[in-house]
């Protein structure tokens, strides 16, 4: 939306910032002053009572009885980073009041996701009386009945979107805000924001710090790409401070292992760098050993398992490189661009634990929601990634009846299909998107927060820009944009395939540097001048700080073929 010059500056006025911020906020949707403030003062006060959820006082209840009785509780998650966070949270809070827990996470490529029926049967050997899932079991209807017949209560804690006829309706408990009758005010909480409310409310008045693992739902919340507003924002503004502090041993040893000690931990270091080394364990193995990390106590210990998980990525970075150049392959071969506007790629005996960041590779690459299909004799594995204004499950949905099984959200999917449907998928599918997005809409975009002179950055409008992190879906790192600017020292490449110059409009003048933008040097050498997208931050270089631009484009003429969203702030 564009900001009202009116709105902006009460809202600039009322809040104490500038009128450049005000327009960012308002762009976001918040124009209410106390909602503002609201945002730029996120605190741990605001989240919700965690007994607003629906079933949770039966949770609690249940689990009560269950520690005071001696019962072996089994926490059951899924293998991927949300999963395992959640399943070494709460599993520490149950040991921590005294719980005789255990914890089960199923193998990705051996068992797949969610409930199985022989993991339900290690259960029952393990003498396992009461089961909770943590991100998964909302689909789990068949496995949860099975649990009952055994004797076996289930608590399904989940935050994945309902899918008719597969509800658990035998469970003793089911706590998801996306259900019917649950009125908790926000949604968009990941699998181990659930698994923390949930923790919040066994140990209320019982004296355990439940915040001590906030770095825990941090990494969770963060790689599981939920939007960054509401309870998220709070829970990763707080988890990040304690992931600097070195809370937990493991993720401090993550952290050394990834050689960003040095470096704030922001919402970037925890998703490029943290994140895919706890997801490579799952992905191409087993998750125990990043689960072992992150509840590990011990620093030398945890050092060793963060080294193992380091190879772990990079073997998975092996399997995945090979897997992207055979997918880019096909898209030059069957795609055609101006029909197909889904892209669905199948391929035998993919690694199913990586075709998901293929597909999001891929997805990003040609911004069309993108489903990867492992085939292994007739039955095929699936995952998919999809672009911003196209909801995916939604489209699943369309098509359940060509899918073995299904399951995600609006951004990601998993599904299983037979070979001989695959044809009818990929038509209805690239039907379904056809009618929901025009093709224009397919053009990569550029938002633009604030048109302004360069000049007007300084210290404070930096500081307050930072108030509005963590960044990420729903809360997008803020763009602006300076026209008609001077370069001042000729443009030259850098590492990650990066470009760095002087640029200055002629008041200031400050460094520019952008990642995976060499392709541009030969619009912009010769120049006059060139326009540039940009958010700006602080070099801090041996105690000096100094001004640099984080580009996200440049071209010499004006941003005229990109569709801009913008508050003109003179």
């Amino acid at each position: 939306m564009k900001a009202d010059g009116t709105l902006r500056r009460r809202l600039a006025a009322e809040c104490g910032i500038t009128d450049i911020t005000a327009a960012i906020l308002a762009n976001r949707g918040i124009t209410d002053p106390a909602a503002a403030s609201d945002f730029l003062n996120a605190d741990m006060a605001d989240l919700n009572d965690p007994f607003m959820l629906k079933d949770m006082d039966r949770a609690v209840q249940k689990i009560g009885r269950a520690v005071s009785r001696g019962e072996k509780i089994m926490v059951y998650g899924d293998y991927d980073v949300d999963g395992i966070t959640a399943v070494a949270l709460l599993s520490m809070v149950l040991k921590g009041i005294g719980a005789n827990a255990v914890t089960y996470i199923p193998h990705r490529v051996e068992e797949g996701y969610g409930l199985n029926r022989s993991a339900v049967k290690q259960a029952h050997r393990k003498g396992v009386s009461l089961l909770i899932t943590v991100d998964c079991g909302i689909s789990g209807g068949k496995e949860v009945d099975y649990l009952k017949s055994l004797g076996i209560s289930t608590i399904v804690t989940d935050h994945h979107k309902i899918i008719e006829g597969a509800f658990p309706n035998a469970a003793y408990a089911v706590i998801n805000p996306l259900q019917r009758g649950c009125g908790y005010p926000f949604k968009g909480l990941a699998g181990v924001g659930l698994a923390y409310k949930l923790a919040e409310a066994l140990t209320a008045g019982c004296g355990y710090d439940v915040t001590s693992h906030l770095d825990l739902v941090a990494l969770g919340t963060i790689q599981d790409m939920v939007p960054q507003t509401g309870e998220n924002r709070i829970f990763v503004k707080y988890g990040l401070a304690l992931m600097e502090r070195g809370s937990n041993p493991g993720i401090s040893a993550l952290i050394k292992a990834s050689g960003i000690s040095k470096r704030p931990i922001s919402f970037r270091e925890v998703a490029y760098m943290l994140g895919p080394r706890i997801n490579a364990a799952g992905r191409i193995g087993s998750a125990d050993l990043a689960l072992r990390l992150l509840v590990c106590d011990d620093p030398l210990r945890a050092d060793e398992l963060a080294s193992r998980l380091n190879t772990e990525n990079r073997n998975r970075q092996k399997i995945e490189g090979t897997i992207l150049r055979e997918a880019m392959q096909k898209v030059e071969n069957e795609i055609n661009f101006k029909n197909d506007m889904v892209i669905v790629l199948d391929g035998d005996n993919w690694h199913p634990g990586v075709i998901g960041i293929v597909a999001s590779r891929v997805a990003e690459r040609f911004n069309r929601p993108t489903i990867m299909i492992s085939f292994e004799a007739d039955l095929g594995r699936g995952s998919g990634r999809s672009i911003s204004n196209f909801h995916l499950f939604d489209a699943l949905t369309e098509c359940r009846d060509l899918l073995t099984d299904f399951g995600g959200h609006a951004s990601a999917c998993g599904i299983r299909i037979t070979r001989k449907m695959l044809p009818d998928f990929r038509r209805r599918l690239n039907g379904l998107v056809s009618g929901a997005l025009e093709m224009d809409e397919l053009v990569p975009t550029i938002d633009v927060d604030a048109v302004i002179p360069l000049h007007k950055i300084d210290e404070r409008l930096i500081g307050e820009l930072d108030r509005l992190s963590p960044f990420g879906p729903g809360n997008p790192r803020p763009v602006l944009s300076s026209t008609g600017l001077t370069l001042k020292s000729r443009p030259k490449s850098i590492r990650r395939d990066g470009i760095k110059m002087w640029v200055t409009d002629g008041k200031i003048t400050c460094e520019a540097v952008g990642f995976g933008m060499t392709h541009l040097l030969e619009d912009i050498i010769g120049a006059d001048r060139v326009d540039m997208a940009y958010t700006p931050g602080l070099n801090r270089w041996r105690g000096l700080n100094t001004l640099q631009l984080e580009l996200v484009d440049m071209r010499a003429e004006a941003f005229a073929d990109k569709k801009r969203r913008h508050a003109l702030v003179s």
